[in-house]
This record gives structure tokens, C-alpha cells and sequence, in this order.
């Protein structure tokens, strides 16, 4: 049975069994791994990371200062805690001739009875990429930590310039990892996932915590502005905030909660609508709210007069087509007038809009406005 123990038998402790059972040394990534990463926090304590931080030391060469870290093997190896005590200075080789190229430079562990190398340390690196038109960075070593990525343009060397270290040929590639439990301060790391449903991380870039629900990272709440969840606040902290009451949104006002009504939406339009004709469209304006439209039309005839008989009735005359969105899902009978005399028209759901009857001998005469209205749930 592989149960391993920590500083329980008399003899053959391993220091692989030392590392894996170093239970809250880190950020979980498994039943069996930690996070690799840098140990956050500075001197003044003004800054997330400062520890394993790079600048540059010349041409082509950098200091790498001192820090914490944990880098995380295989399982079966564990997580090896790193310390760098003293500032350390890089050198990069010079640049190819035609190419640019991108470099890594990475904490990375070296254990010969994992990977046969011959090595029992912990070094600073440089990994070097290879030239190309369009660069890209190496593969990460195994059991390495990367901390920087640097962009060696072509040519570079001590006598030509060196390293573009002002013009942003260092990239910052640091993540961070923190005791077993503890809240996670982000840094380059917002999008990994959680090792557990509710573990935290404090997402420095939207400034709120963030709680893992076992799919996805959840804003839990923002410390100004957030909505806090149900069962979270019994009084409001400022007049305007947010609270979710079981399922129902509610503001508190500066003494009471009350249930939050959203604005209503208001859609208005004023173009879209064409003359049919017989007709020259003089105006058109509709508008629309929580699926209630209301449409006015108006129009005037420039065709011949038409005249109604003794009992209203006309030959069917379309007079303009609305807009797509804007039409009823049915037909809808709406009231038409000139001023002088009334009708009956109708809204038909391909966008016609047709005036169907007029005033018994009345004539409705050319040059005179036709307006059209109705209200409809669209």
C-alpha cells in the first residue's frame, strides 16, 4: 500500500514523502497537487507579487530578485518549495542573425530519481526559443515554474543595443499560490479553474472576491456595487445597493429594502414605412414598450377621389406597408380619419395597412390627410 506518513517512522523518511505530505504548503490543483507559483506580497505590502521579480542588468543580461515559490512536479514527485535568498543575474544569449526569437526564463527543479538527469537542484534558466519570422515561446521544462518570457529581437547583442528591456520585450508571466484554504490573491492566473467548491480568489482585475461553485469562477459579492446574495445582508451598508431575496431583486434605500422595478424599455421609430399606390406617406411614428406597440400613420391622396356608397363601402385601398417588428401578429381593425369624414382600415400581419370602408356618400378627396392609428400586442 503507497500511504506515505510525515516524520512518523524511526528511519526512511524520503524526501519525497516530506514533500507530499506538506498538506497546507500550497494552492491545491488535485487530490495529490498544489499550484506551482510565487508566494505573493511585498515589503510595504503596496503590491500583490514582488518576490522572483526581473529587470534589467544591462545589454543582455537581468536580475532576478529574491523570492518564494512553489513548483509542483508530477503527483508521485510532489511540490518543491523554492526560495531564491540573494539577487541573481541572468545572461541572454545574443540574437540571431535574420530571426527574433522568445526566451523563458524559469524556476525549474531538477530531481534525478524522477528525471534521470544526473542533478539534485534548483536553478534559475533560461530556456531559449528558436528563431523564427513569427516567434513563439518554448515549451515549459518539466517541474519548471516560468517567471518571464523576453523577446530577443534579431541581431541583439552587448554592441548593438542589446535587449529592447524599456520597449516591452519582458512579458511578466508569474502566478501566484497561497497556504491551502486561504484566499487567493490573482495574478496572471484569473482563468484557471478551482481545486473546490468554495475556494475564493480575490480577482485583483474587477477588484471582487470570487467563489469556485465546481464549474465556474462566481462574483461573490463586489465590495461596492455587487449584488449580494440571499441570506447574506439583513440591512443595506449605502442608499442603492443590491440584494437577491430569494429570487427577488431588491434596493435598499437608505432605511428599508424594497423590490427593485427595472425602467421600463421604450422603443420609438419614426422611418421604415412605405407609401403603396395612390398615397404619399406624410409621417409615420410608432412605439413600443413591454410588447405593446402604438402606430400612427399619416397619408394623402394624390389619385383620383375616392367616394363611398350609400352604406360605406369602398374597393379595398392599401395605403403603406410598416417596417419588419412592427406589425401585428393578426389582423387588428383601427380607425381612420381626414377631418372631414371616418372610416374603418386594417392592420394585416404582412405590414399592409388597408382602408376598407368610408362615411356612407362621403368622398375622401385627393390632397386631404389620412391619418391611421392603433395599439396592438405585438
Amino acid at each position: 500500500m503507497a500511504l506515505r506518513s510525515g516524520w512518523l517512522t524511526p528511519t526512511g523518511q524520503t524526501r519525497a514523502s516530506t514533500r507530499l505530505t506538506a498538506h497546507g504548503a500550497a494552492t491545491p490543483a488535485g487530490p495529490l497537487a498544489s499550484r506551482s507559483g510565487i508566494l505573493p506580497g511585498t515589503v510595504d505590502g503596496k503590491y500583490r507579487v514582488g518576490g522572483l521579480w526581473m529587470s534589467s542588468n544591462g545589454p543582455m543580461s537581468a536580475t532576478v530578485y529574491a523570492g518564494r515559490a512553489v513548483v509542483q512536479g508530477t503527483n508521485g514527485q510532489g511540490a518543491y518549495p523554492v526560495t531564491l535568498d540573494a539577487d541573481t543575474v541572468l545572461t541572454f544569449g545574443d540574437g540571431d542573425p535574420l530571426n527574433p526569437r522568445i526566451d523563458l526564463v524559469v524556476l525549474r527543479v531538477y530531481d534525478d530519481e524522477f528525471d534521470q538527469q544526473t542533478r539534485h537542484e534548483a536553478v534559475l534558466e533560461v530556456v531559449k526559443g528558436e528563431p523564427k519570422a513569427q516567434p513563439q515561446a518554448p515549451q515549459v521544462p518539466p517541474a519548471s515554474l516560468p517567471l518571464f518570457s523576453v523577446h530577443v529581437k534579431a541581431g541583439a547583442s552587448a554592441g548593438s543595443g542589446g535587449i529592447d528591456w524599456t520597449g516591452g520585450a519582458m512579458t511578466d508571466l508569474r502566478t501566484t499560490v497561497v497556504g491551502v484554504g486561504g484566499i487567493l490573491p490573482v495574478y496572471n492566473n484569473a482563468g484557471l479553474a478551482g481545486a473546490y467548491p468554495g475556494q475564493y480568489q480575490d480577482n485583483d482585475n474587477a477588484h471582487y472576491l470570487q467563489r469556485w461553485n465546481g464549474t465556474a469562477w462566481v462574483a461573490y459579492p463586489k465590495e461596492i456595487g455587487g449584488i449580494a446574495p440571499s441570506g447574506a445582508l439583513s440591512t443595506g451598508s449605502y442608499p442603492g445597493q443590491f440584494r437577491d431575496n430569494n429570487g427577488t431583486l431588491q434596493r435598499w434605500s437608505g432605511t428599508s429594502w424594497a423590490n427593485y422595478q427595472p425602467p421600463v424599455e421604450t422603443e420609438f421609430i419614426t422611418s421604415g414605412a412605405t407609401a403603396l399606390t395612390g398615397w404619399t406617406l406624410l409621417s409615420f411614428a410608432a412605439r413600443r414598450s413591454r410588447g405593446i406597440a402604438t402606430v400612427t400613420v399619416v397619408v394623402t391622396r394624390n389619385g383620383a377621389d375616392i367616394t363611398a356608397t350609400n352604406i360605406g363601402n369602398i374597393n379595398d385601398e392599401p395605403l403603406v406597408t410598416l417596417p419588419t417588428g412592427w406589425r401585428p401578429p393578426f389582423e387588428y381593425e383601427a380607425a381612420a380619419t381626414d377631418g372631414f369624414a371616418s372610416g374603418g382600415a386594417v392592420f394585416y400581419p404582412g405590414g399592409t395597412i388597408t382602408l376598407r370602408t368610408w362615411t356612407p356618400n362621403a368622398a375622401l378627396q385627393a390632397g386631404r390627410h389620412l391619418r391611421v392609428s392603433a395599439t396592438y400586442v405585438l
